[in-house]
């Protein structure tokens, strides 16, 4: 089973970069996508039903923004939006999505730069993740959280560590609840595959950063450890274009 997951920095603005052509092509089992940045009353048939793909959508209240849907071949056995917490579920930032062998949640996390009260609004839904993905856990569900995490964990995961010490997505207090959440249980897959340094799934459009890949680590596929000794892979595909992100892929093996 592949799951892939994607920032898409506007899901019309890469439909017509050929998202569909690629989603065709890459044949993934799932797909998560992040910053869809649309509701589906503004998109055609092709993007809410692809060939091939049940599609649950989740939109901000607010037009243009925010925004998670997942692709998935199979149909999921029950589909949520949100946790259920209206400050966190009107900014369209999650799904939920149940099948035989795991929970998955497509998670697009708060990004903290503009201020102090938005840093506290994304630290403080880390915390309700932590709780959601602890919950299901106490149920006995495996789960797999997939997404744009906004944070870099560790120096090794931008390319300029030291000028970034005090900037939104590596500060302490963002990087110590990564710590909690692995403490916790949650496994950060790449990881288990790939040590190298120069590994990003982020750049900066505005300067040009992804020509010379000065970029940041920030989406992830983190599972918990029960399904560990399922995954076979786990990789970064940074050929792939059309966003200020790339996609993230992890794949795994179910009797």
């Amino acid at each position: 089973m592949k799951i892939l997951s994607w920032n898409v920095n506007g899901i019309r603005a890469v439909q017509k970069k050929g998202f569909l052509n690629w989603l065709d092509q890459e044949s993934p089992d799932i797909l998560c996508v992040q910053e869809t940045k649309a509701h589906p009353d503004q998109l055609d048939a092709t993007l809410l039903n692809p060939r091939g793909y049940h599609v649950s959508w989740n939109a901000a209240e607010r037009k243009g923004y925010s925004g998670v849907a997942t692709f998935s071949k199979l149909k999921p056995l029950t589909v949520k939006t949100g946790f259920g917490i209206a400050k966190f579920d009107t900014e369209g930032r999650v799904i939920v999505t149940e099948f035989p062998e795991f929970v998955l949640l497509n998670i697009y996390f708060p990004n903290g730069k503009k201020n102090d009260e938005r840093l506290q609004y994304k630290l403080d839904f880390y915390e309700e993740t932590l709780r959601y993905v602890a919950k299901l856990k106490s149920q006995g569900k495996q789960a797999i959280i997939s997404g744009d995490y906004n944070t870099a964990h560790k120096p090794i995961d931008l390319a300029r560590p030291e000028a970034n010490e005090t900037v939104s997505g590596f500060l302490p207090q963002e990087r110590a609840w990564i710590d909690r959440w692995v403490e916790n249980g949650q496994i950060d897959i790449f990881r288990e595959f790939c040590p190298l340094t120069d590994q990003y799934t982020w750049w900066d459009m505005k300067t040009g950063a992804r020509q010379r890949n000065v970029g940041w680590r920030i989406d992830y596929h983190f599972i918990t450890r029960d399904l560990r000794p399922k995954v076979r892979d786990a990789k970064i595909l940074p050929e792939v274009m059309g966003s200020d992100h790339c996609p993230v892929s992890v794949q795994l093996k179910f009797d």
